[in-house]
């Protein structure tokens, strides 16, 4: 893992929607939760701007992350985050405690690589069809992976890539992967466009028709 998040936080005593609401407009601040690791939940408090700035990163999502409570460190990983319905505002956020001997479950992202080069794209007029955009891993806190690459170089043209051929990293394991295999599921697909199948077939329907 190539970047450190740290977060400062404060206690939060004082509970509710009213609570809340008053935290977020007067203080600037948004309530969360930090719980797991054995220990008693504890609630609160974070700079809501700090927060939201951090999101625009996509690897906060799949680091563990260091909450500053007055002093008191704390690794942990974001597990939920709620938004206000309309409002461009986060309004709560859940952090779950990690330690290194103990395995995580945590979404990471997919990035693909050579889609635009890949000869199914490039010389066969394929176009690539994303079915995943993350995917679920279990590991150890020390091995989690910022991101699983996608190499789509060698996918053939109607080729589907599914969870078992994505190359991981060591000690990472796909979750859905261990409940057997009826849950490989489809992760991108190289494919000709509909326009282009009917062509296909219109074509051969005339070759057909002229050699008759």
């Amino acid at each position: 893992m190539s970047q450190e998040f740290l977060i400062e936080a404060f206690p939060r005593d004082d509970q509710g929607k009213g609570a809340s609401r008053r935290l977020r407009r007067e203080e600037r601040k948004i309530p969360a939760i930090i719980y797991g690791g054995g220990k008693d939940a504890t609630p609160v408090s974070i700079w809501h701007n700090e927060l939201k700035k951090a999101l625009e990163n996509e690897a906060f999502f799949s680091h563990i992350l260091t909450i500053d409570i007055q002093g008191k460190k704390e690794s942990v990983i974001l597990k939920d985050l709620q938004r206000h319905p309309y409002k461009l505002l986060l309004t709560h956020a859940d952090f779950l405690r990690v330690d290194k001997d103990h395995e995580i479950h945590v979404n990471v992202p997919l990035h693909f690589l050579n889609e635009d080069t890949a000869p199914a794209v490039k010389l066969q007029g394929g176009i690539v069809s994303h079915t995943m955009t993350e995917v679920e891993v279990i590991c150890l806190p020390q091995n989690l992976p910022e991101f699983i690459e996608v190499d789509l170089t060698d996918v053939a043209m109607d080729q589907v890539v599914h969870l078992s051929d994505l190359k991981l990293p060591k000690g990472v394991r796909v979750a859905a992967l261990l409940q057997g295999e009826d849950h490989d599921q489809p992760v991108a697909s190289i494919h000709k466009p509909k326009g282009a199948k009917a062509d296909d077939a219109a074509d051969a329907e005339g070759e057909q028709g002229g050699e008759e």
